[in-house]
């Protein structure tokens, strides 16, 4: 059998993508490692090809996209792995940020999945791999656009996973907790309320936030990607998967009264005043 042909976006090195990369590539198959810049995918320890790719540019998503059809007549896998997060007060965030997130978050899956399944229709097989969030299942303050963002991943992927099977196309939803990774980096360095805000007196909590998948208890990335890969290449995949820290406790919190899921998380980050 041929090795998998794979495209991961969202590479750069010390995050989740990076790793998959890596695991996918360990396993035997052909990897394109994608990100805005190049010279953020320095150091694979394995063979990957790297591609310079931005998610929000339709142009750019079709050139990689049929450069790597043309190289390899094939994707086998996609993995949309690309996305930020966009920590803040909802009643602070311009509709500006709000659009920058949901192209960078949701819109790209869209764009990336539009642009390779009809190759995979055309072959009859093929895996589309979407990156959410557990905080797209229940929404946590203070990170209101990406968890709207991610929400919205969910549904996508979820109806896509139903309109690709007829065509033998499927597709994946991985919902990580906390996962270690450099996520949160650019964020915290340039975090910042309004001189108006009215939620100056929460800035501590909104600044923890935005650490707050770092925190102890988080999964190593490394371990993150080697399931994710292993479940992914194993011969029935699942249409779902969620792992990572905090994983457990949102899927037993789905069965809470909503009032009170919002009571217990708004008390722990909303109400307490620093």
């Amino acid at each position: 059998m041929s090795q998998k042909v794979v495209l991961v976006t969202g590479c750069s090195k010390g995050g989740i993508g990076f790793h998959l990369c890596e695991r996918f590539a360990e396993q035997g198959c052909t990897v394109y490692a994608t990100s805005r810049r190049l010279e953020t995918m320095d150091g694979f320890k394995h063979s990957v090809e790297k591609r310079a790719m931005d998610v929000t540019s339709d142009d750019d998503v079709k050139l990689v996209v049929q450069s790597i059809l043309e190289e390899q007549g094939k994707i086998d896998i996609v993995v949309n792995n690309a996305g930020a997060i966009a920590i803040g007060p909802l009643l602070d965030v311009t509709l500006d940020q709000a659009r920058k997130a949901f192209e960078t978050n949701t819109f790209s899956v869209l764009r990336v999945a539009q642009a390779v399944a009809p190759s995979m229709v055309e072959h009859k097989q093929g895996i589309i791999v979407n990156i959410g969030s557990i905080a797209g299942n229940i929404p946590t303050p203070w990170n209101g656009l990406y968890c709207a963002a991610k929400a919205a991943v969910h549904a996508l992927s979820d109806a896509l996973a139903m309109e690709c099977k007829p065509f033998g196309v499927k597709v994946i939803l991985v919902t990580p907790g906390a996962v270690r990774s450099n996520i949160s980096t650019n964020q915290a360095a340039t975090l910042e309320l309004s001189p108006t805000s009215i939620y100056k007196p929460y800035f501590d909590r909104v600044y923890e936030r935005v650490h707050l998948s770092q925190a102890k208890g988080s999964m190593p990335t490394d371990e993150f990607a080697r399931r994710v890969v292993a479940k992914v290449l194993s011969p029935n995949p699942p249409t779902y998967m969620s792992l990572g820290g905090g994983s457990r406790l949102f899927a037993l919190l789905h069965w809470f009264p909503h009032w009170l899921v919002l009571w217990i998380i708004g008390s722990r980050t909303v109400w307490r005043k620093t």
